[in-house]
């Protein structure tokens, strides 16, 4: 009992103690999951109609794609204004995915896997994969079946292990790139439903047809006089304020715009000094005794060249002018050059010439994915065979383990180029070699091959050629000038008030108001440049930046305001709108003074505009450029309608005031056929469609673009 009353005594301290408890556990909760939230706002590179793109998801897309170019062009790596493509191209499929699964989710709209299959090894293969160069047919130039087939089988094909170490690798890589693919071929099939569906609901009838068909069936020649809108000074003409806004709001849509940064910038080249190309030329030049005299070119000109040494043959054909000509009269041996343009310097030697086939046609038998010994026997087997009448093709399909084993072999034609950089000099060496229906045994790095050269063109002259390249660069001496002396100017002139005048001082060009936005790449046309741009979005007005690298430039640039999202003010758009009012009032002041004057021939208003009479022949009401006038729909409209031999009166268009007469109406022979044209107008409405529709959802979304925080 009396603990009972100590504890009724503590009552209040109780409930505060527990209170501060339960106060802290909510708190840490609440600070925790803040940090959880603030976590993944930092992860969110994009939202899409309340749906979020992590960065994570983004980057993997875009290394997915970046994979894909780098195997379709057989390079390394990309240069950064390919990755800017690629990134924004991953961003619109994103987008375009979100929206477009909304649309088709609403209506029901899936790809069946049964539809899959058809597109990828069905009856109906998908567009996408026939212009696959992998699965074209090297004689007809047609789309094989046979080889998608078997490159689905052998990327299928569970017992890797069967195969050696750098197959596997290739093997992995294809079915990467398979998979790639194969979901581009559903999101374009799904799209192609969803068109489908809205070009249907649109179709042309037969006023539409008649209409169509009246517009280009008749055209007109006419003798015409114009006179331009700069004859008259603009002062000549008044616009008030109240016109410009009331044209703003009839255009106000057209005056949409992101939020944007306005910046000025210095670019400077990172240019070569004179010490530099002094230097350059008496590089090159010193290697000439050496050109001359060595025995080993391959290594002097891989060790000083930006263009390896190939040990191969080349026509005439394959070379720039000004190499085609030394080679084609020199004598073997002989060295040209150095020679310097574009800020490089080259020189050549002739290693040798020769007089023999520029392309051999081969077929093999590829074995790989067994022991070495087994390999050998096997090898040895198969020569002893074909020594003794076997059928090559026959084994090939038998034994080869590559998908040119259903062709019998065939790898189509090839110079000595294409066989060294495909598989190796043994190869290349062994083709050219080996006569017309022989065979040859080879090995290379995807296995052993039994070669057979199944036809040789005729004979020609071809030249294997030493080429030293070299290029003249900045050296680190030079690049530290020039970007000291850079740097010096901006930390005595980061105000940006008094940036211009000391730009010009120092004898810097600065470009200014430029207007740029998140998704823009590039500062102008400098290449790289994205950094600069990043820097502009985090920073405020009168902020001047840092010297940043941009290719072969420096840049320093400065932010002098922003632009919010939504419409560009009026008085930002102003001149341009006042340019074209101006236009309009001249317009109508020629019109008015002509029409006063009561003239009544074409050399009359001639004379009275100041100008000469001109022709122009096949104007119809849908011509959409007329021959030296540009754009002129009033005109098109007008002469359609004026009968011909009749003088019409002014007509005021974009770029001047028109007077003309008719002096032939021309007829297409053709007769109007309601069911051709309607089937016309409907393939363009689905063209029209198909191009505008997904675009249509992307405008209507609610997206929100962060990629300026990462890119």
């Amino acid at each position: 009992m009396a603990t009972l009353e100590k504890i009724r005594s503590k009552a209040g301290l109780l409930v505060l103690v527990v209170g501060l408890a339960l106060f802290a556990f909510i708190i840490g909760d609440f600070l925790n999951s803040g940090s959880t939230y603030f976590r993944q706002t930092q992860e969110r590179v994009a939202e899409v109609d309340g749906e979020v793109v992590k960065i994570q998801d983004y980057q993997a897309r875009v290394d997915e794609m970046a994979e894909m170019y780098k195997m379709q062009t057989g390079s390394n790596s990309l240069p950064e204004e390919y990755m800017s493509q690629i990134r924004q191209s991953v961003f619109d499929a994103i987008v375009q995915e979100i929206v477009l699964d909304e649309a088709t989710a609403k209506l029901g709209m899936v790809v069946t896997p049964e539809e899959l299959f058809d597109m990828v090894q069905g009856e109906n293969i998908s567009p996408l994969i026939q212009q696959m160069q992998m699965f074209t047919n090297p004689q007809t130039g047609a789309f094989d079946k046979t080889a998608l087939l078997n490159f689905l089988k052998t990327i299928s094909d569970d017992n890797l292990a069967n195969y050696p170490a750098d197959q596997q690798a290739q093997i992995v890589k294809a079915k990467n790139f398979w998979l790639f693919w194969e979901k581009n071929i559903k999101r374009q099939r799904l799209e192609d439903k969803y068109t489908t569906l809205l070009s249907k609901a649109i179709s042309a009838n037969m006023l539409d047809a008649k209409e169509a068909f009246n517009e280009n069936a008749e055209s007109s020649d006419i003798v015409y006089a114009m006179q331009s809108y700069a004859t008259i000074p603009d002062s000549a003409v008044q616009v008030s304020k109240s016109e410009i806004e009331k044209l703003y709001n009839q255009r106000k849509e057209m005056f949409k715009q992101k939020e944007g940064k306005v910046v000025k910038y210095i670019a400077v080249d990172i240019r070569p000094s004179k010490e530099d190309y002094d230097k350059a030329q008496a590089d090159i030049e010193s290697l000439k005794e050496e050109l001359i005299s060595s025995a080993k070119v391959a290594d002097l000109v891989n060790e000083n060249s930006e263009v390896p040494y190939m040990d191969a043959f080349f026509t005439a054909s394959a070379f720039d002018p000004e190499l085609k000509q030394f080679a084609t009269t020199a004598e073997v041996g002989a060295v040209y050059g150095p020679v310097f343009e574009n800020d490089k310097y080259r020189m050549f030697k002739l290693v040798d010439k020769t007089n023999a086939p520029d392309s051999v046609k081969v077929s093999h038998i590829m074995l790989a994915g067994k022991a070495e010994k087994e390999t050998a026997a096997l090898a040895d087997s198969l020569m002893n065979v074909l020594k003794n009448g076997g059928n090559f093709e026959e084994l090939a399909k038998q034994f080869s383990a590559d998908q040119a084993a259903e062709k019998g072999g065939e790898l189509g034609w090839f110079t000595e180029a294409t066989a060294l950089r495909g598989v190796n000099e043994e190869f290349k060496n062994a083709v050219f070699s080996t006569p017309v229906n022989n065979v040859a045994l080879v090995k290379s790095l995807y296995g052993t091959h039994i070669v057979k050269v199944t036809d040789k063109t005729a004979n020609v002259n071809k030249y294997k050629v030493a080429d030293i390249d070299m290029s003249v660069s900045a050296s680190s001496k030079t690049y530290s000038n020039i970007y000291n002396e850079l740097n010096q100017f901006i930390s005595k002139n980061s105000d940006i008030a008094k940036l211009d005048d000391a730009a010009k001082e120092a004898g810097y060009s600065i470009i200014s108001d430029v207007t740029v936005t998140a998704d823009n790449q590039m500062l102008g046309t400098i290449k790289n440049s994205r950094p600069v741009i990043r820097w502009a979005f985090q920073n405020d007005k009168g902020k001047v930046s840092e010297i940043f690298e941009c290719d072969n430039k420096f840049v320093i640039a400065a932010v002098q305001g922003s632009l919010p999202e939504g419409y560009r003010p009026v008085d930002m758009v102003a001149p341009v709108l006042k340019a074209e009012l101006i236009n309009q009032k001249k317009g109508e002041k020629i019109v008015s003074d002509l029409i006063a004057k009561n003239l009544t021939s074409l050399d009359a208003y001639a004379q009275t505009m100041g100008t000469s009479v001109d022709s122009v022949k096949f104007i119809s009401f849908g011509t959409r450029r007329i021959a030296g006038m540009g754009v002129e729909p009033k005109l098109n409209a007008m002469v359609s309608l004026t009968p011909e031999g009749k003088l019409s009166a002014p007509v005021a268009g974009n770029n001047g005031v028109y007077v003309f007469d008719v002096f032939a109406k021309n007829k297409e022979n053709k007769e109007y056929n309601e069911v051709s044209e309607v089937r016309a107008l409907d393939a363009a409405n689905s063209y029209r469609i198909g191009f505008q529709a997904i675009q249509a959802l992307v405008n209507k979304a609610k997206i929100e673009d962060n990629r300026i925080r990462f890119y």
